[in-house]
């Protein structure tokens, strides 16, 4: 069954629960997320996505992921 944008955004929320999160994507299997979260401060780009591919648990990993391509834009509130 594909994954909707609804369940990505929930399972991110579940793990920066006062983050602005932003999915979009309706194929199933590709999708952009936009999320802006205060525990990216000090944080890099490229730590700041590996926060958000970790709460995905799993859900990208490798060809029998559910959720084939996530274009990700993270950022801590200015």
């Amino acid at each position: 069954m594909p994954i909707t944008a609804q369940e990505i955004e929930d399972l991110i929320r579940e793990s920066l629960p006062n983050a602005k999160i932003i999915v979009e994507g309706d194929d199933g299997v590709h999708f952009a997320a936009q999320v802006v979260d205060e525990s990216f401060k000090g944080m890099n780009r490229v730590q700041q996505q590996r926060t958000v591919y970790a709460a995905l648990k799993g859900k990208m990993d490798g060809a029998q992921g559910e959720v084939h391509a996530l274009a990700l834009t993270t950022k801590a509130p200015e």
